[in-house]
């Protein structure tokens, strides 16, 4: 289809998944404003659109409701979904797509405003990977990076509007300019010439592709404009489950690059995510992610049983009991919040600076320090910003603080 079909007419949009998937989302709905368009609530609405994840099965069935609840409707579907899930869809209802390439294609750039002082740049899609039960990869193919001037220019353009906090999103951040030659440390060195006020968070980057560039990536995190923050998507601690997932790296590589980060930079957030019950994985196995866990000391770890993916390699291979994939996220859960809660706790009674980039709940407003540590300060600052907080609690997925009195900050 052609998104010219959708001028001048009353759109609701829905979307879901990863920050790349919504960075998607924030460009469309700038192609539809620019058709003249009006973004609207549901009842009103001439058009639906939904963006779609298909990351695991629970997400799969909850695209799958939303999309039958508006089977009724003049329905469009976007993302991941149905590039390889068409027919799972089409069950359903029968919408019309929207292929991810035409919104690239339309788009003026690839950097979004996400919301209050936090900007999102799209820097590749695709990766390198053959991870045997990804189904993402499936979709979004390998790896197509942004060019460095595309990237560049978008920082620039956030800045300028006045963004602080810039995200660099894709689906393995670390395989950026593979395909073209280039590597993300020098891309990350050029970021940093840009003059203005802004700190870089960097998306999720793949143990595989890190250890390339391990050396060169910590020297550029050597920056007030990089957060120190460190998305390592490691999947399990047992190394042969990590050969049965076609991982491309081992427990001992993940300590590697953990301990070259930490050494350096001690404060260093570094977050992680596992998937429990992979198919095969025995108790010594998850003993091991356990055991990785605690002495990679994520702070934040994002854990998902494992459910087979359609098309995937290891939709092959015999599930494990939907029991024993449970109790193991439970257990993998309760030893990350006691990593994440010690972190915190470190910080109480410290100072650190602090910018304001976004406001969740009246009188509050969410900021960052340089290590990406989320403080919630009870005060209604504006976005931008700056000042230093000292740390008063512990609220595990944050910590509170209190401004220090010393003027009235800078903003953007």
């Amino acid at each position: 289809m052609t998104l010219e079909e959708l001028r001048g007419r009353p759109i609701y949009i829905e979307s879901y998944g990863c920050t790349y998937n919504h960075a998607d989302t924030q460009r469309l709905k700038e192609i539809l404003e620019g058709l003249g368009c009006t973004l609207t609530g549901p009842d009103e609405a001439d058009a639906v659109i939904v963006n779609t994840c298909t990351v695991i099965d629970a997400t799969e069935r909850k695209m799958i409701r939303r999309l039958a609840a508006f089977a009724d409707r003049d329905l469009y579907v976007t993302g991941c979904m149905p590039l390889v899930q068409i027919e799972r869809i089409r069950a359903v209802c029968t919408p019309h797509v929207i292929h991810p390439d035409e919104i690239h294609e339309q788009s003026c750039g690839i950097g979004t405003r996400s919301s209050g002082a936090v900007g999102v740049v799209q820097v590749a899609s695709g990766c390198l990977g053959r991870c045997s039960y990804c189904i993402t990869r499936l979709a979004r193919g390998r790896l197509d990076s942004a060019s460095p001037g595309e990237i560049l220019d978008a920082v620039r353009c956030l800045v300028a509007s006045g963004a602080y906090e810039i995200q660099l999103t894709g689906q393995d951040v670390a395989a950026w300019g593979f395909d073209r030659g280039e590597s993300l440390p020098d891309l990350l060195l050029a970021i940093r010439e840009i003059p203005g006020r802004f700190a870089v968070r960097l998306g999720m980057m793949s143990p595989a592709s890190v250890l390339g560039i391990l050396e060169p990536l910590v020297d550029a995190y050597e920056s007030d404009k990089i957060f120190r923050f460190l998305h390592l998507p490691v999947q399990s601690g047992s190394d042969s489950v990590l050969g049965r997932m076609q991982r491309g790296y081992r427990a001992v590589d993940v300590l590697r690059i953990v301990d070259a980060f930490r050494e350096r930079y001690p404060e260093m957030m570094v977050s992680s995510d596992f998937i429990t019950g992979f198919p095969g994985e025995t108790e010594e196995e998850f003993r091991q992610t356990l055991e990785l866990i605690e002495r990679a000391a994520f702070v934040k770890v994002n854990i998902t049983r494992y459910s087979r993916r359609p098309g995937t390699a290891a939709a092959a291979l015999k599930d494990l009991p939907e029991r024993i994939r449970k109790v193991r996220s439970r257990a993998l859960l309760a030893e990350a919040n006691r990593i994440y809660d010690r972190y915190n706790e470190r910080w109480i009674g410290r100072e650190t600076p602090v910018v304001a980039t976004e406001k969740n709940t009246p009188g509050s407003t969410v900021c960052r320090n340089p290590c990406y540590l989320n403080v919630v300060i009870e005060e209604d600052l504006p976005l931008g910003f700056s000042g230093r907080a000292v740390i008063t609690g512990s609220r595990r997925h944050y910590v509170t603080g209190n401004l220090v009195p010393k003027g009235t900050g800078d903003r953007i």
